[in-house]
């Protein structure tokens, strides 16, 4: 499949690879806007001004990204490269 083919797929809450990566078992997959609890003085930060009141929850607003599980084991988000965009070698993984 294409890359928008990949895409509408993530936002099926299915994960997603290219048949060319090395990496034994990773894939993409998609994380919706959501909150989250902050772990840094920063996100702490951003959390009380984007909450405009006194009273914050302690969480963090979280914009949509798409998020890779390497083959370390760990997730980082991930951001597609011009020949990620290009390739025809994406596959849902099961």
């Amino acid at each position: 499949m294409n890359f928008g083919d990949a895409i509408a797929a993530l936002k099926e809450n299915k994960k997603v690879a290219r048949s060319g990566w090395n990496g034994k078992g990773m894939f993409l997959y998609y994380v919706p806007e959501n909150r989250y609890p902050a772990v840094t003085d920063i996100g702490k930060q951003i959390g009380i001004a984007a909450s405009g009141t006194s009273e914050w929850d302690g969480k963090v607003p979280y914009g949509a990204y798409i998020a890779m599980k390497t083959a370390q084991n760990n997730v980082v988000p991930w951001l597609a490269s011009q020949t990620d965009v290009l390739a025809e070698d994406w596959e849902v993984i099961i």
